[in-house]
């Protein structure tokens, strides 16, 4: 590697890192205000959002990783263009095709990780946040009980608290109301409580003081009212079923290799087969567009002779979102058997390809070539004429 190589890296490491990390951390922001939403709704416990934040690090990243790429590579040469630095490595004798050794290294690098995150990470990570999605909503986590408002504890309990303190752990104004398998019933009043743990993890202790209990049974002919100081209250938390397996209903959730295995499996039923096969050509295809990222990048990072046009910044964006959600949408209806995943996904791919391959071409080998050359012409008189309208508000003003 060259001096003008590791140059060129260096400029590259600090925007394709700060991208993928700022574009990683904007779509968490997003997603950690509606799990709040979420956790709060179903009265979880807050910490279990950053669990499920966590596990969704990995879907994000395989977005980031290319947009990072793209950015990194697009701003070095935006620099080296800028500052003539390109003019003269290409006066050296320096073509195109010599310059994105040093963006392909990183392509290939980041294209593995890329992999190793789509095919065999993000199917673990998206079935552990199925997961607590469960447990959030059958309560396994242990559901906050809401002061106030009646909670029900399993399918015959029913308690409400009034006031709350030291963080949960004092709690006055006590109703409980529960019923017995034998057809007994009983009802308690009291003025403070506190849950204890058993060595049981079924069954909890909810120790009361200063209350009434009322207990009923069809063979009583009167209720039997109980006044104490301090009673002990065991009550029996509701058993929750165990979350499904790995990939049960999701082809998200299975690795690459399983996803073959299950796409070719013949005791598999016809639609598994389908979405199976959709998923793993979609995976391939996320995967395969990191090696266009460097000619689409260097396409839309030269900007015109005596220009410091940002279009190509924004075009880049707009491009590999579009594709993306392409992608989404093909390998949607593929996973219905609408048409063949291969021709669904693959298809848009060439395309793209090809018109990535003609903006380079244009750039690369037609002098004075410039691929989007019509949009910046179109952008600079769409900014004049707009600042021709504002031109005589301002002068009017100023005569005023």
């Amino acid at each position: 590697m060259t001096r003008i190589d590791r140059y060129i890296a260096r400029l590259m490491a600090t925007p394709l890192a700060s991208t993928l990390i700022l574009a990683a951390m904007l779509l968490l922001l997003d997603k950690m205000r509606r799990l709040f939403d979420f956790v709060i709704r179903e009265g979880g416990p807050v910490g279990v959002v950053w669990r499920m934040l966590a596990n969704t690090i990995p879907e994000y990243m395989s977005l980031g990783v290319p947009i990072g790429l793209m950015l990194g590579t697009l701003f070095a040469f935006r620099r080296l263009a800028l500052s003539s630095e390109l003019d003269v490595l290409r006066a050296l004798g320096w073509s195109y095709g010599r310059l994105l050794r040093v963006p392909y290294m990183y392509a290939v690098g980041l294209a593995l990780v890329n992999l190793l995150i789509v095919g065999f990470v993000q199917p673990y990570s998206h079935y552990a946040y199925e997961g607590l999605r469960y447990e959030l909503r059958s309560g396994a986590l242990g559901a906050s009980i809401k002061v106030g408002e009646f909670t029900k504890l399993g399918k015959k309990d029913t308690l409400r608290i009034e006031r709350s303190a030291n963080g949960g752990r004092d709690l006055s104004g006590v109703f409980v109301h529960a019923e017995g398998s034998d057809g007994k019933t009983y009802a308690v009043t009291a003025e403070s409580g506190s849950f204890f743990a058993t060595d049981d993890p079924d069954t909890i202790i909810f120790r009361l003081h200063n209350g009434v209990l009322v207990n009923n049974a069809p063979s009583f002919k009167t209720p039997r009212v109980l006044s104490f100081t301090s009673h002990d209250l065991p009550i029996a938390l509701p058993k929750v079923e165990d979350f499904r397996r790995r990939g049960g209903t999701a082809n998200e959730e299975l690795t690459v290799p399983e996803l073959v295995r299950v796409g070719h499996s013949a005791n598999t039923p016809l639609k598994e087969r389908l979405q199976s096969r959709a998923e793993f050509h979609f995976r391939l295809v996320e995967v395969a567009i990191m090696f266009l990222m460097p000619l689409l990048s260097v396409a839309l990072a030269v900007p015109p002779k005596r220009s410091s046009s940002a279009l190509g910044v924004f075009l880049s964006i707009v491009m590999i979102v579009t594709y993306h959600k392409i992608n989404e949408y093909a390998s949607a209806v593929a996973a219905l058997g609408k048409i063949n995943p291969i021709i669904a996904l693959w298809v848009p791919f060439l395309f793209f390809s090809a018109l990535i391959w003609w903006m380079y071409h244009t750039l690369a080998h037609k002098p004075g070539g410039q691929p989007i050359g019509a949009l910046e012409r179109g952008f600079e008189k769409l900014a004049a004429n707009i600042g021709r309208w504002f031109r005589p508000a301002r002068r009017q003003g100023a005569r005023a």
